[in-house]
Formats: structure tokens, C-alpha cells, sequence
């Protein structure tokens, strides 16, 4: 997979997310995903994540500010927008180290000052 394959799986990622297309996780995330975060393993749990953010946070969107990709693995800074970070304040910081197998996102760790629940 090129840098280029990866950057775009991202892209889609977060587009998906900022859609809220449930439809487009059973492409993006292997089915064997396991996020460090949640606990979680498999698309589903992405799709429960999502739904249960987006009802908490209608007009969240994420943005992209840095990637950095090292072998199979890219590290993500992004700004999320339309939320409340811990601390009160809005458009908190989403830090994020993806990693990707046969063109999916198989495992995620991340941390945020968003107040997710």
C-alpha cells in the first residue's frame, strides 16, 4: 500500500465520519477492528459510536490538521468541531495513530479532550 492508498483511506474515514454515513464503515474498517479507546472490536461497534456521537453532537466535523505515516501506521492531529472539550471550551483537539491492513483501518488509539457521553 502506497502513502498515497493510506492518506486516502484516512480522507475517507473522516469524511465518512463527518457524513455520518453508517453505510461506508463495513469498507473502511477491517472486521476484525479493535479500538484501544473504546474497548471495542468490529464495524458495529464503530457504527454505535458514531450513532451515539452524532445524537450527542448534530453538527460535529472533524478536521484533518496533520498525518504522519510511518510503515503501516499514520498519526493523526484533528480539530473537532461542533463539540465541547472537557474543560468546557469548544472545537477540542482529537489525537489519533491508525493502523491499516489489506486497505482498512484495523486498529485505532486516540485521545481527545472531548467530552464524548
Amino acid at each position: 500500500m502506497t502513502r498515497d492508498d493510506m492518506k486516502a483511506i484516512v480522507e475517507r474515514m473522516y469524511a465518512a465520519a463527518n457524513a455520518g454515513d453508517l453505510d461506508a464503515v463495513e469498507e473502511i474498517f477491517a472486521p476484525d477492528f479493535y479500538s484501544h479507546p473504546m474497548g471495542t472490536t468490529g464495524p458495529e461497534a464503530v457504527k454505535s459510536a458514531w450513532r451515539d456521537i452524532r445524537e450527542r453532537y448534530p453538527d460535529l466535523r472533524v478536521t484533518l490538521e496533520d498525518m504522519l505515516i510511518d510503515g503501516d501506521k499514520i498519526a493523526l492531529r484533528s480539530t473537532v468541531h461542533g463539540a465541547v472539550g472537557a474543560d468546557g471550551r469548544p472545537d477540542p483537539a482529537l489525537m489519533e495513530m491508525i493502523r491499516l491492513a489489506d486497505g482498512r483501518v484495523a486498529e485505532v488509539w486516540g485521545l481527545t479532550g472531548m467530552v464524548w457521553r
